[in-house]
């Protein structure tokens, strides 16, 4: 006994769609449903089931023997080969800046060059500033930095601080 699963009404709206296809593709062939059926090795009540749409019927086994009785053997291929929604999320998650990560939080021990110049007055040298904080710090004494000295990691968060904060801009 076949087992029944629930169909969607937009699904159950494509299978339909799909077996009044097939139905209209026996008709241009001048194909009796006895005669289709009969070629595809399935019963005429399988194909029956399969030209109404039928959840049941439209296996994925009984569809291709049907359109290899037609010849639309082919057309099997073109299903699910252009993934538009797919490759629609690919490209807009493609197209989205990245933004690289930054803590919450920068010790200022990590950026000796601001330190020197902007940060000197702060008693504490594991003194924390926000990314925003840091990067303001840079923009305002900026004049004071000498920028072939900020190497290693200073320079990689300047860079990332650049990228997010001051949205690829340092106004300098």
């Amino acid at each position: 006994m076949p087992t029944y699963t629930k169909v969607l009404d937009e699904d159950a709206r494509l299978l339909k769609e799909l077996g009044m296809r097939l139905r209209l593709a026996r008709k241009r062939r001048s194909l009796s449903a006895e005669k289709l059926a009969e070629l595809a090795g399935i019963t005429r009540v399988t194909l029956n089931r399969l030209e109404v749409g039928e959840p049941a019927a439209a296996t994925l086994g009984t569809l291709t023997k049907v359109m290899g009785a037609l010849g639309m053997a082919g057309d099997l291929m073109l299903l699910a080969r252009d993934d538009r929604a797919g490759h629609q999320l690919r490209d807009a998650s493609l197209l989205e800046p990245r933004k690289p990560a930054l803590p919450r939080l920068i010790a200022l021990k990590d950026l000796p060059c601001l330190r020197t110049v902007a940060a000197w007055h702060l008693p504490d040298a594991d003194t924390r500033l926000t990314p925003e904080e840091v990067f303001n710090l840079y923009e305002r004494n900026w004049r004071y930095i000498e920028p072939e000295k900020i190497v290693g990691k200073e320079a990689a968060v300047l860079k990332k601080l650049t990228k997010t904060v001051g949205k690829g801009v340092l106004l300098v």
